[in-house]
């Protein structure tokens, strides 16, 4: 496959969704693993210890482009993927077979990540573009992301809004994580039962370790 393909051809383009699929799955880990840290009830020491070391070092603020990147692409490729796929359904299907043909939440992929892009937008409103505003594009003084937290999450419509955004990505995740390695060839049953298990897990953990971060702010939980 040519380059060019993986930005034209229907198989490419499901290639770089994969790949920048996989790319995310391990910014979330990441994400996910520093923002657990709230739950020390320090006061927020840990993470704004954690929070600094990837505000202030370089390395992971290059990184961040990528990251940027990798979300533009995967955004921009799920987007074309979906309006060819619409526009080979003009006609639509002889039956309807629901759940037994494929699950729902396969079926909307596009609805579901739309969702997502709307929560990422206002999550970056809230979280990153305060503190780059604060910092420069690259090295600066940082804002205390802790009690941003802390003051956001006490507005009951954006815990509201936060935790539909999570409910959204761990659908998107569902059908996204195993799909992900069957479009990059993994196609043996032991691998693919293991991956579909694993994938149903993350899907679970992630998004819920997400959504109890507004609500454990908006109910004190934690000082």
């Amino acid at each position: 496959m040519k380059w060019s393909q993986l930005f034209t051809s229907s198989v490419g383009k499901k290639w770089v969704m994969a790949l920048t699929g996989i790319f995310l799955i391990l910014f979330l880990i990441v994400h996910v693993a520093l923002n657990a840290t709230i739950w020390a009830n320090d006061g927020g020491k840990m993470f704004e210890a954690g929070a600094h070391f990837m505000g202030s070092n370089i390395v992971p603020r290059i990184l961040e482009i990528g990251l940027i990147a990798g979300f533009l692409i995967h955004i921009i490729q799920g987007i074309m993927l979906e309006l060819q796929n619409r526009s080979k359904r003009k006609r639509g299907y002889a039956a309807n077979l629901g759940n037994r043909g494929s699950k729902w939440y396969s079926r909307s992929m596009g609805l579901l990540g739309t969702l997502i892009l709307i929560f990422l937008i206002i999550h970056m409103a809230h979280f990153w573009v305060p503190n780059r505003s604060n910092q420069g594009w690259l090295l600066g003084p940082e804002i205390s992301l802790y009690d941003e937290m802390r003051e956001v999450f006490q507005q009951e419509w954006v815990v509201i809004v936060y935790v539909l955004g999570c409910f959204s990505l761990a659908w998107h995740l569902m059908h996204g994580f195993q799909s992900a390695f069957r479009t990059l060839g993994v196609s043996n049953k032991k691998y693919l039962t293991l991956l579909n298990s694993l994938g149903i897990g993350f899907s679970i953990i992630v998004p819920l370790v997400f959504a109890l971060m507004p609500v454990s702010f908006y109910f004190g939980w934690i000082n």
